[in-house]
Order: C-alpha cells, then structure tokens, then sequence
C-alpha cells in the first residue's frame, strides 16, 4: 500500500455482477444453459463438416473456422464466470486476468477477420462463380486462418502490454465484473490515464475497426449483382446463400456496437446492464451462429436430419 493505492497487485476479485449478487446463482442457470447448447451446436457442426466430403469447401470451412472460435470464445469467460456465480470463486491472479482479457479480445477479433472471409467469399462465388474454385484454393483458406488469427493476436497484444508495463498502482483489486473486462481494469489504476484511451481504441480497432466497412461493401456489391441475374430462380438461390450470413453478420455486430456505446455514453444505465449486456455479446452469438446455419443452409440441415433419420432407424 502507498497513499491509498495497492502496488502491482498478484490477485484481482471479480464480484461478478454488481447490484445483483444475491441472484446471480439465477443468472448463471440460463448462462449455463446458453454456453451447453453453443457447445453441442458448434461440436455437431464441426463434426457435420468434418465427416460429409462434399461439405469440405470454403464456405464449410470458413464456418469451420467460426465454429471453433466460438467454442474458444464462450469457454474463455464462463466457467470462470459459473464459479463466481455457484461457488464464489471470486480470486484470478492477475497474469490469468491478462490471459483471459487477451484472449477475449484476440478471439472476437478472430471472428470479425472470419466473417470478412466469408463475405468477401460469397461476393467471388456470386460475381466471379467461373474464378472462385481457382482463387479460394486450399493453400488461401490456410493462410486466411493463420492470417487472421495472426492479425487479431499482434493487434490485441499492444494494450495487454501497456496494461502490464504501465499501471503499476491500483485503487482496489475489485473488478466489478464477471470477467477481466479490459476497461473494467484500466480504470481500476491509480496512474497513467492515457493507457486508457489507448486500450479503449486498440479493442474498438480490433473488434469493430475496418471489417465491418469491408464487410458492407462486400454485401452491397453481391446485391448489385443478385439483382442483375436476369432469371428469378438465380437470383433467389444467391439470395438463400448469403441469408445466414447475413444474419450472422447482423447478429455478431449489432450486439457489439450496443455493447460498445452502451459502455461509452450510457452513464445513467445502472452498471448490471452495462455488465449483462458485456455477457450476453459473448455468449448469444456462439449459441446463435450454429442455429442459424443449421436451420438456413441447406446442405447442413438436410446432413441432420439424415443423421436423425439414421438414428431413429437404428432404435
């Protein structure tokens, strides 16, 4: 302790949610609920794909990809959140606090850098179908995951670092969170307010920065040339291909600007909704992005309902 701050704490205390403590055992059941169904969704996806050769191409493998983000993602929060809720496990030392923030930011970073793929992968499939087997060859799809992972990774490390190197004295070691939110923890320093600013734009970079602006003009130009097709029939089956994406899209981004802006400028919303708000951007989109794909492709939906049909006819 020096003048009422605490020096390079060793150990942070996650609350979990303030204002709703004595119901966060409530909480944590639909949260467990969420993070169960994810994992079954994304696994049986991942095995869809895996198993049905005619599945292994980009557009698979890109959802792939998404899959075993998402099952990265939901896993690096809550069973560090549950224990919190159930079992008051409140204390994360503060280089696991770093790893999970890192980790955190890394993966929704990941999944940003996969949707463009997609997008960008749908656009060459509708407007250039001759070229697409020719261009998305498998030796691209390699270098587009070590591309993104890798981009996502070297961008998020600056903030972790400054975090690291630069905030040497802490308020309190209470982080009125239910994981190592970034803000969450710089605000908790006593010195060197401009790690602030520069953590806030490393992550708004970072998850929202230019994929959305790409991923925009990726959908207004597969539009442009849906709506040229000259029959009906090819302009709906271009249509039902990009739809899940595009709810995937929507999804993925909405929740984060909402969670984004709610955090910047919503004040006067009491902190339990900023919190809550934080949880569900993590959770809702791997528990929606296997059903969605699962009810609007056609190819993986109908492989589950084989599925189905075999094991019924096996009882």
């Amino acid at each position: 302790m020096a003048n009422g701050t605490i020096f390079m704490p060793s150990l942070f205390l996650l609350i979990g949610i303030p204002g709703l403590e004595t119901v966060q055992c409530w909480i944590g059941i639909p949260f467990c609920v969420m993070y169960v169904i994810a994992m079954i969704g994304n696994c049986l996806l991942l095995f869809i794909i895996r198993s049905e050769s005619s599945l292994h191409k980009p557009m698979y493998l890109f959802l792939a990809m998404l899959g075993v983000t998402d099952i990265a993602l939901s896993t690096s929060i809550l069973p560090k959140m549950l224990g919190i809720f159930w079992f008051n496990l409140q204390g994360i030392h503060f280089e696991a606090c770093l790893l999970q923030m890192w980790l955190i930011h890394t993966l929704q970073s990941i999944e940003s850098g996969i949707l463009l793929a997609m997008a960008v992968d749908r656009y060459v499939a509708i407007c250039e179908p001759l070229r697409h087997s020719t261009i998305f060859t498998p030796q691209l799809l390699s270098q587009i995951g070590i591309g993104v992972t890798l981009r996502a990774a070297i961008l998020v490390a600056p903030c972790i670092v400054l975090i690291k190197c630069r905030l040497k004295h802490y308020r309190t070691i209470v982080i009125s969170h239910t994981y190592c939110e970034h803000m969450a923890v710089v605000k908790l320093a006593a010195d060197d307010i401009l790690v602030n600013k520069v953590c806030g734009l490393f992550v708004a970079f970072t998850n929202l920065g230019f994929d959305i602006i790409f991923i925009t003009v990726s959908y207004i130009l597969i539009f442009t040339a849906v709506f040229r097709l000259p029959q009906k029939e090819a302009r709906l089956k271009a249509f039902n291909t990009c739809i899940a994406h595009i709810f995937v899209f929507l999804e993925f981004y909405l929740l984060a600007f909402f969670s984004f802006f709610t955090h910047r400028f919503g004040f006067h919303i009491p902190p339990y909704v900023h919190i809550l708000i934080s949880n569900l951007y993590l959770l809702v989109p791997p528990l929606l992005n296997p059903i969605i794909y699962g009810v609007k492709t056609k190819e993986i939906r109908n492989h589950i309902i084989k599925m189905y049909l075999v094991d019924r006819g096996k009882q």
